[in-house]
């Protein structure tokens, strides 16, 4: 086995490059070296040596005034990360409650993240497709919103995919061909192959290609994958001062989002007791399907508001909505509310394409272009669909320069950017049932008439909501950054974006067109525009103390924009004029490196929140409070052992609830106790249950992680991780509560110059344990059982 070593990523011989050309004070030179050539054998590249682009000026973890992680490829091989949901074992901070068993996006610090892809702003992917990592040759996590010169963002936090590329550690481009060809298996007919290479095209441009094929299956009844990932990247010297970077993925991905358990309630969570039962037939025309018009002709309302779930009586109810035969039995954790007809299918494409020129003086120009393209289709036989598609475009110019200023040294950085974005999307939601169907009858029992919806996306009519249209952001940027001998050093940012945006909806494909809507728009066309201004600032101070610690402040002021699951700005947001919002945030932290910067810890406080709850999406941009606690240790002990750490305490508030005294949602079993619940399964309760002090469901107050990997000789290796999770409620009612668990992931792995063999067993002690589903909505009525014990081995050959 080769021993590790940190490695420099292209931006830091980029400042090498600009240090000769315009010299800066001696020290700050000495600095940037020093920084550049850490090395520490064994380290999986998990110090933070690297520079990582938060702020823009490439400075590492330890420098700069943020809670981040990086998680490096070295990093994910050895433990075999294989979605983003596991990244929770190396960065605080993150956890993801299930969004319909999808890895789309993670959670960071209790509310829905963003992704990026080398430092631009990918389209909104809450759970239409998992997040391909394979290719990655890092991903930094950054707490909190974005800086000011990426735009407009969440308030969580977000990921920044680095692509594996032409050029090896030092910057320079591989001076040969190098690849590795894998297979992987594992439970549950697990099988995934991956091939990547990469090398010199000349002595003055190089390329990396990774492909990766999957075709699983899955521990859920009826949920496979197949999936194909195929990355390119392309570094070329055009001249010496101009360089040009290139590149794309593409993913096609066939699989099926996973609501879980249905008819849930603490009985079921505690022990397996599920209740019993078939839905009344309301199929009339006999085509299999059930129409939004079949639903509507039952003898009262199928779904019925009750304000408060403890006003609900019998009264309330219908017939059509008790089961018939209701009894109990025992459910296995693999029986969950899937159909063999449910499918996600989605073709995503991302180019981009950047140039860099340095001049003489010391002025760095960059330029880069960005473009993504996705097309998504998700129908669940329970009643939900949607359909579309989205692209965005984005152009963005920075110039960045140095100055020495006494004992001051000073970088500077002007961007103006413009960012186009394009929708086309209609969802399917009113008469969605998750209940209808009895999970314990087989394929082969199940009469699917009685649970199966005609889609809206099946006949193209009678969507709950149809939006298209587009919003287009110009942005100008300013950064700056000032550091002095004594090591303060002071971070400046301001932004203003100014917004243009429309959406339209045609009103002859909604099932319940709004009557004003209808008056307004007689050619059937609802269409309204809008543009904003919004102001982004942030102010950072740290200190690098001569003792080795870094405490640091940062005081912030975010604007966002309120898309929805494709990126798409619903209609009345636009209408009201509540598409932006803007989030604050106020963090202290004290980083340190000690040991020959062989350790690494950081500990930060913070609150943050985005107060307006009549700007929000309460899907993928809800408006929040937050504030908690997060703690890093990172730890290369010697050549054979390194240890990572962390700690997590945070406490998420959903500012509606704590303003009405509740949020609206799904009533479950344990919400109205006083009701058999048996009289109820076939339809549904909804209201505005009381929450606990407006606390948002399916976050854990505490989370604990403890990683460590071993090299026994150049050759045998194994790693392990434990995870400890705080118990949840699973909805917004905290009527059903989630037990806290403890997962054990342990790997062992034989490598030599030309092969590989890796066996990894997850979840070792076979834990029983769950995920909140959608908890802000449907957390009282459905909720995700968790992976048993299993297995995966690999084998790879490299060359």
């Amino acid at each position: 086995m080769k021993p590790f070593t940190t490695r420099r990523l292209p931006l830091a011989a980029s400042i090498t490059a600009i240090i000769a050309a315009a010299p800066l004070a001696q020290a700050q030179e000495d600095e940037v070296l020093q920084m550049e050539e850490v090395v520490v054998t064994g380290s999986l590249r998990s110090l933070p040596g690297e520079d990582v682009e938060i702020f823009g000026f490439g400075k590492s973890l330890l420098e700069t005034p943020r809670s981040a992680s990086t998680i490096s490829f070295e990093q994910m091989d050895r433990f075999n990360i294989t979605d983003i949901d596991e990244l929770v074992a190396f960065a605080p901070g993150t956890f993801t409650q299930s969004f319909f068993g999808v890895a789309g996006s993670l959670d960071v610090r209790g509310t829905p993240g963003e992704t990026y892809f080398r430092g631009v702003r990918r389209i909104d992917n809450p759970g239409n497709y998992p997040t391909p990592i394979g290719a990655s040759d890092r991903i930094d996590i950054v707490r909190g919103p974005a800086s000011p010169i990426y735009g407009p963002s969440k308030i969580g936090g977000y990921l920044n995919f680095n692509p594996k590329s032409a050029r090896a550690g030092s910057g320079d481009y591989l001076d040969s061909n190098t690849g590795a060809i894998s297979y992987e298996t594992g439970s549950w007919d697990r099988n995934v192959f991956t091939a990547e290479i990469g090398g010199p095209i000349s002595d003055r441009a190089g390329y990396y290609l990774y492909g990766e094929f999957e075709d699983s299956d899955s521990f859920y009844d009826n949920t496979d994958t197949e999936q194909t990932v195929i990355q390119a990247s392309f570094d070329v010297d055009l001249t010496e001062k101009l360089h040009m970077q290139f590149g794309g993925m593409y993913h096609d991905y066939v699989g099926n989002q996973v609501a879980g358990w249905n008819r849930l309630s603490q009985a079921l969570i505690d022990n397996g007791t599920y209740v019993t039962g078939t839905s009344p037939a309301l199929d009339t025309d006999g085509d299999g399907k059930i129409s939004h018009q079949e639903y509507g002709a039952t003898s009262g309302p199928l779904s019925n508001f009750v304000f408060r779930p403890q006003f609900v009586s019998e009264a309330d109810l219908i017939p059509e909505m008790a089961l018939i035969n209701p009894g109990t039995t025992k459910l296995d954790e693999s029986n969950v509310l899937v159909s063999e007809a449910d499918t996600l299918d989605n073709e995503v494409i991302t180019l981009y394409l950047d140039f860099i020129y340095e001049a003489d003086n010391g002025l760095r120009i960059t330029n880069q272009m960005f473009y993504e393209q996705f097309e998504n289709l998700n129908e669940n036989a329970y009643g939900f669909s949607q359909a579309g598609e989205t692209w965005v475009f984005e152009e963005k110019l920075i110039f960045a320069f140095d100055m020495e200023m006494g004992s001051m040294n000073a970088s500077f950085q002007l961007s103006p950017s413009i960012r186009h974005t394009d929708f086309d999307r209609g969802q399917d939601y009113i008469n969605e049932y998750f209940d209808r169907r009895d999970l314990s009858q087989t394929a082969a029992e199940r009469d699917a008439s009685l649970d199966t919806r005609l889609l809206a996306t099946q006949i193209n009519d009678d969507y709950s909501e149809y939006q298209y249209g587009d919003y287009t952001m110009y942005g100008l940027a300013f950064l700056g950054d000032f550091s002095w001998d004594n090591g303060l050093a002071v971070t400046l940012g301001l932004r203003q974006d100014f917004i243009e945006m429309e959406s339209n909806t045609p009103l002859d494909l909604l099932l319940f067109p709004p009557e004003d809507l209808v008056a307004m728009f007689p050619d059937g066309v609802a269409s309204f525009d809008d543009s904003d201004e919004v102001l982004s600032w942030s102010v950072s101070v740290n200190w690098n103390s001569p003792i080795g610690l870094v405490p640091y402040v940062t005081v912030s002021e975010q604007g966002t924009i309120i898309a929805d699951q494709m990126g798409d700005l619903p209609l009345a947001l636009v209408q009201a004029g509540n598409a932006t919002d803007v989030s604050e945030l106020w963090e202290v932290g004290l980083k340190g490196s000690f040991l020959d910067d062989s350790l690494y810890f950081a500990v930060n406080y913070y609150e943050q929140e985005r107060t307006d709850f009549s700007a929000q999406s309460i899907v993928t941009n809800s408006g929040s409070r937050t504030e908690g606690m997060e703690a890093e240790l990172r730890w290369v002990v010697n050549e054979a052992l390194v240890v990572t750490a962390g700690w997590t305490n945070m406490e998420v508030f959903i500012i509606e609830a704590e303003e009405q005294g509740g949020l609206f949602s799904f009533y479950g079993a344990d919400d109205i106790p006083q009701i058999d619940p048996a009289l109820v399964y076939a339809g549904q309760i909804i209201g505005i249950p009381e929450t606990l002090d407006g606390q948002k469901a399916g976050i854990p107050e505490n989370i604990y992680t403890l990683t460590g990997t071993y090299s026994f000789n150049d050759q045998l290796a194994i790693s392990g991780s434990l995870i400890q999770v705080d118990e949840v409620i699973s909805g917004a009612s905290g009527a059903v509560e989630l037990p806290s668990y403890t997962l054990l992931n342990l790997g062992l792995v034989w490598e030599n110059d030309t092969w590989s063999f890796q066996v990894n067993a997850k979840n070792l002690t076979d834990e029983r344990y769950f995920r909140s589903n959608f908890p802000n909505l449907f957390g009282s009525q459905v909720v995700l059982p968790e992976l048993p014990r299993n297995f995966q081995a690999r084998i790879a050959y490299k060359f």
